[in-house]
């Protein structure tokens, strides 16, 4: 289970075309106008975060009520990375969260 990096790398697109907007700037070649929805985007990553989760939990499940095809490294290995993938949502919604003060605190 991977993250799809694509979406992210979109987004960022998209809030560094937002910045370059608000400081007076054209937005840069390559980058559409009207690109993805950044709520889309947002759910989207949100989604397959949840997703690794679940498959990872149903995978312990499993393995705990020990079926054979189940073994205990691939059951670690999909808790790191839905784990990874947690942490990793948790930090994009820091900065999220960040930028929101930051232009809350903008002076008009």
């Amino acid at each position: 289970m991977s993250i799809d990096t694509r979406n992210v790398e979109q987004m960022l697109s998209e809030l560094r075309s937002a910045a370059s907007v608000a400081q007076g700037k054209a937005p840069q070649s390559g980058q559409a106008a009207g690109g993805a929805d950044f709520s889309q985007v947002l759910k989207s990553a949100i989604d397959q975060v949840s997703q690794a989760q679940q498959q990872a939990q149903q995978m312990s499940e499993d393995f705990a009520s020990g079926q054979d095809n189940v073994n205990l490294q691939d059951v670690m290995i999909n808790l790191q990375k839905a784990n990874l993938s947690f942490q990793q949502m948790v930090q994009v919604r820091n900065k999220l969260v960040t930028a929101y003060q930051n232009i809350m605190n903008m002076p008009v």
